[in-house]
This record gives C-alpha cells, sequence and structure tokens, in this order.
C-alpha cells in the first residue's frame, strides 16, 4: 500500500488552551496496592476524553489539560503507576519486584477502572509517545467505548524501535548527547556490543545512590534533549530532577526491558481492530524518539487512519504539533 501524505504548514496556527484548574481530583485504589491520581479538569457535561501521558513514567504536569476546549470537554486526566502524583512512587522502590505489576494490560485495566468510576460510557482517547501505545493497547481491548483517537509520535515498542532510540540510529544525529548517555556505561564497563537497554537496567537499580543516581539522570537527559527540533535547557534541567529521574528512567526501563508486555508489533497487527474508530495521527518529520515509520506503519495497517505529518520533531509542545492536536480536538469536540 503506497501512502501519500501532504506535509502540512510551517506556520501554526492554534496554541493551548489558557490554563486551567481541575474541578475534581482524587486517589483511585485499582488493586496491588497502586493508586492512581485522577483529575476532571473543564465541563462536567461536556465529551469525555482520557489523556494518555508518556513515559511510561512521565506522569505529572498541567500543560496537558490545555489541548481541548474546557468549553467543550471533561478533561480526564491520570498519572499511570508509579510516576507523577499516584502511589506508591517507584524512586522510593527497592527493588525490580516493585515494579511487578507495572504492565501495560494492568494499566489497560487501570483505564476500565477510572472510567468505570466516573462513570462514563464512552470517551475520547488522546495519547502521545508511549501514551499512543497505552491508547492503541487499550482501544484494541475495549474498542466498544472508544469514540475517537488522537494518537501523536506513534510509539509501538517494537524491537527495531527501541534499538533505534538506545543501540544505534539517533546517536548518529545526535553524537554529543549519544557520548552522555553512554558515560554511566563506560563507567561500569559496559559492552557495546550488548545491549544498551539491558545495561541500564543493572545500573538503575543498582542499590548505591551513587550508581542509579546518575544513570537515572543521563537516560532522561538523553530524552529531553532529543524530544524538539531546537534544544532546550529548561526541558532537560526539568527531567533531570533526581526523584523523576529514577522514577522516569525505572518505569521505561521496565517496559522497555520486558518488550511492553506485548508479542513483537502485536499493535499493529491488530490495527484493523480499530477500524469503526474515528483515528487521527499527528507525527513529526523529524521525530527522533518516535520516527515517522511507525506511524506510516500503522497507517498502513489501518487505512482509516487520518495521518497528519508536520514538520517538527517529537514533543507534544513543539508549535505545530500542538496546533494541530489543538485542530484535531476541536474537530471532534461536537461529535
Amino acid at each position: 500500500m503506497t501512502i501519500a501524505t501532504p506535509e502540512l504548514g510551517i506556520t501554526p496556527d492554534r496554541t493551548l488552551y489558557p490554563p486551567i484548574d481541575p474541578y475534581d481530583t482524587r486517589m483511585l485504589d485499582v488493586g496491588d496496592g497502586q493508586m492512581l491520581y485522577v483529575e476532571q479538569c473543564g465541563n462536567p457535561e461536556g465529551k469525555p476524553v482520557i489523556f494518555l501521558h508518556g513515559g511510561p513514567g512521565g506522569g505529572g504536569g498541567t500543560e496537558r489539560r490545555r489541548f481541548f476546549d474546557p468549553q467543550a470537554y471533561r478533561i480526564v486526566v491520570i498519572d499511570q503507576r508509579g510516576c507523577g502524583s499516584s502511589t506508591p512512587h517507584i524512586a522510593s522502590a527497592k527493588t525490580p519486584d516493585d515494579m511487578a505489576s507495572n504492565t501495560t494490560w494492568n494499566l489497560v485495566e487501570d483505564c476500565e477502572k477510572v472510567r468505570r468510576a466516573l462513570g462514563i460510557d464512552r470517551w475520547q482517547v488522546f495519547g502521545g509517545s508511549w501514551g499512543s501505545c497505552l491508547a492503541l493497547a487499550y482501544a484494541q481491548t475495549h474498542p466498544e467505548v472508544v469514540t475517537e483517537l488522537v494518537l501523536r509520535g506513534i510509539f509501538t515498542l517494537r524491537t527495531s524501535e527501541l534499538d533505534w532510540y538506545y543501540n544505534e540510529g539517533a546517536s548518529f544525529v545526535f553524537p554529543e548527547r549519544w557520548d552522555a548517555f553512554c558515560e554511566p556505561l563506560r563507567r561500569a564497563g559496559h559492552d557495546f556490543s550488548e545491549d544498551n537497554i539491558s545495561a541500564y537496567y543493572d545500573l538503575l537499580w543498582d542499590p548505591s545512590p551513587a550508581v542509579h543516581g546518575p544513570a537515572a539522570v543521563a537516560w532522561t537527559s538523553w530524552e529531553a534533549a532529543t524530544t524538539t527540533l531546537a534544544f532546550e535547557q529548561a526541558h532537560v534541567d526539568e527531567m533531570a530532577d533526581p526523584e523523576y529521574a529514577l522514577a522516569f528512567a525505572r518505569i521505561e526501563n521496565h517496559y522497555f526491558v520486558n518488550h511492553g508486555f506485548m508479542t513483537e508489533g502485536q499493535l499493529i497487527r491488530d490495527a484493523a481492530k480499530l477500524a469503526g474508530i474515528p483515528t487521527v495521527i499527528v507525527q513529526g518529520r523529524y521525530d527522533m524518539c518516535c520516527p515517522a515509520t511507525t506511524a506510516v506503519d500503522l497507517k498502513r495497517a489501518l487505512p482509516s487512519a487520518d495521518l497528519r505529518i508536520v514538520m517538527s520533531g517529537h514533543s507534544a509542545f513543539e508549535p505545530l504539533i500542538t496546533s494541530e492536536l489543538v485542530k484535531v480536538c476541536d474537530g471532534f469536540a461536537c461529535r
């Protein structure tokens, strides 16, 4: 199947909606000793939408509320297991066993528990990066409750995607950032013919803060430095906060070591299950974290999807990506 996708303009014509505060916040017990932070913003009678954050392990933040018209949408935001304001926080974990219940399929069912707890029949699902992976897994498991899918920076945890970013590929584009990413591995005597993700697993779970602390900061700094077209030091500094970095790095690495608890290529293979769900994909042409090839593969597997490629990097807050996501949500608001 040949994919013909027009390049969208280079001038954003929409920005985020103004900041808003939640009208409801709660901690939801989802089992396994996990309490999820859940917030609702916007119009309690509006169109329900759930925002699925990236990482996994990203959590937190108030800007994610602002992609949606607060007069039209009932905006549901959650912090996934182990991060953000959910508890227990993985930064305080002692061993990898504390991650045992943190799986893609438990997160899928967490979303269902949130939906039922809030009395929502059906909702729009919005996710980018890892959030797009979780959104696809959720919608393929529960298609009957998804009204639309809004996806950005497609990531499906295939081996080729992980290798590109953590073994070889993006390293050729950001050699100086890659050198910093590899420094903890060099200090540990890592053999670079081996998998960097597995090697980082050992560092992130080393009992010594002198080992796992710098490793976590190096892991998150690599991601923060490569998600935007123009380098943003403030973003790197934010993600280098030690507690945030440790939870983020441990959760991401846990999912990557376990290949997302999915079979290889599962989400692309099962995309036909989404044929009845209006789906829009917003993809940065110069996305180094989640290259456009995955978005195109998803479009091939789901021909009904509307693939929009913009001249941006990875972050949802790149001006052109933000603009396109806001327009997509505005278009779905009255459906």
